[in-house]
């Protein structure tokens, strides 16, 4: 009797063993590559999403470095060996084309894309999608602001040229992304879209009408020749302009919303004179294009558990997800219906709204497999800032609309 009890257990614990995917009772471990958070968001959304899954899968972290370009290293090389652990990622906005064009991703089920991007800033959506096909759950939005002194300025500026002349009246800085990185990029991107024209028409073809581009890139000129520039201009990040802006020299910042929970905890007496408003203009009669930030969540090509992987992006995407990611990370959600949420209230005292508006308005960045090519052509031709005359911006157009085209042709990863 002993004898056939403990077969009978072995076979029961053998047979538990060779479960697959139809086998949901034992439920699917899945990876979740993704950046690390701070306040902890990744986590309690990776048990929430396992909990309520009812035993179909269980979320397991795969932490990413903080940097984006460490953090697509690591997807690179691992769905580049067609990594079959790599079942969900958290891509930057700018991935996406660049993957699903090397057959890293799966596309989202029809069924599934409307519920992902139900009430999803259009802006965002085109972020997630290429070629026609959506490649990610909006998870998380992003977008850049103006801080500003209000002590210092009566109302906040419409316009660069306004800004820049404004802060050398008042012997003050302005306080950007200017390094030769991907802040940079970001800035030059939105203030061309802004100008009026864009970088790319389609993934492979430069469109850089040339007008509105050398508009764009005086005012880059301008401001890096002016002694409205901070003395670090040329290696400033988003961190260093925080800084600079709560040492209180800067009468001007962009930045993202971050910089005011900042502001708020380090620097009180610059905190209780902040005022925020939306990205300046470069042409008085154009809106603005803030820039776009954020992740969305993909299936990998290679996962063995397709079925659960996307159960699981649908769950991570969630308007309860992206609530709690702006809750414990002040990540502004990617669903216009929720800003109107008390938590993004809370988040955002008094800005939920211009966030809004300006996720809503956005220019994402080229959406192209050559994406980080260009990025790289851009810092190239336009770094150091104050190389740019900005009263004969021709020289620095003529250089980008080069570089571009070499970028474009080398066709991405592969």
């Amino acid at each position: 009797m002993i004898i056939a009890l403990l077969v009978a257990i072995a076979l029961t614990v053998a047979g538990a063993g060779c479960g697959g995917d139809d086998d949901a009772g034992q439920g699917t471990d899945l990876t979740w590559f993704v950046a690390i958070q701070p306040g902890g968001s990744i986590q309690e959304i990776a048990k929430r999403c396992s909990e309520q899954s009812n035993g179909e899968y269980s979320i397991d972290l795969q932490l990413l470095p903080t940097t984006a370009s460490d953090q697509r290293d690591q997807l690179v090389r691992r769905l580049g060996a067609e990594d079959s652990s790599v079942d969900l990622l958290g891509m930057d906005v700018i991935w996406t084309a660049e993957f699903a064009n090397a057959g890293w991703l799966r596309e989202f089920p029809a069924d599934l894309r409307e519920q992902v991007t139900k009430d999803v800033f259009d802006s965002v959506i085109e972020t997630a999608s290429f070629d026609g096909k959506l490649y990610g759950a909006p998870f998380n939005s992003n977008t850049q602001l103006l801080f500003y002194r209000t002590d210092e300025v009566e109302r906040p500026p419409k316009t660069w040229g306004q800004m820049i002349s404004e802060a050398e009246r008042l012997g003050m800085s302005i306080q950007v992304q200017a390094n030769r990185y991907e802040g940079y990029t970001v800035l030059v991107n939105s203030l061309i879209e802004s100008a009026g024209a864009q970088i790319l028409s389609d993934p492979d073809t430069i469109a850089l009408e040339q007008g509105p581009t050398e508009e764009a890139l005086a005012t880059i000129g301008r401001l890096a020749n002016s002694s409205a520039a901070a003395a670090d201009i040329s290696t400033s990040t988003e961190d260093t302009a925080r800084l600079g802006f709560e040492a209180g020299g800067s009468a001007f910042m962009i930045n993202y919303p971050f910089a005011y929970g900042s502001a708020k905890e380090n620097a009180p007496e610059v905190f209780k004179n902040l005022g925020i408003a939306e990205f300046p203009r470069v042409v008085p009669d154009l809106p603005s294009k803030p820039p776009l930030g954020g992740f969305n969540i993909g299936v990998g090509a290679f996962t063995e558990h397709p079925e659960q992987a996307f159960d699981a992006a649908a769950c991570i995407g969630s308007p309860q997800s992206q609530l709690t990611a702006t809750e414990l990370d002040g990540l502004p959600p990617t669903r216009q219906d929720l800003y109107t949420s008390k938590v993004v209230r809370d988040a955002y005292p008094g800005f939920a709204k211009l966030i809004e508006r300006s996720i809503d308005r956005a220019a994402p960045r080229p959406l192209t497999p050559a994406y980080t090519d260009l990025s790289l052509a851009i810092q190239s031709a336009l770094h150091p800032p104050d190389s740019i005359d900005p009263d004969d911006p021709q020289a620095a157009y003529d250089d980008l609309r080069e570089k571009l085209d070499q970028a474009v042709k080398r066709e991405g990863l592969l």
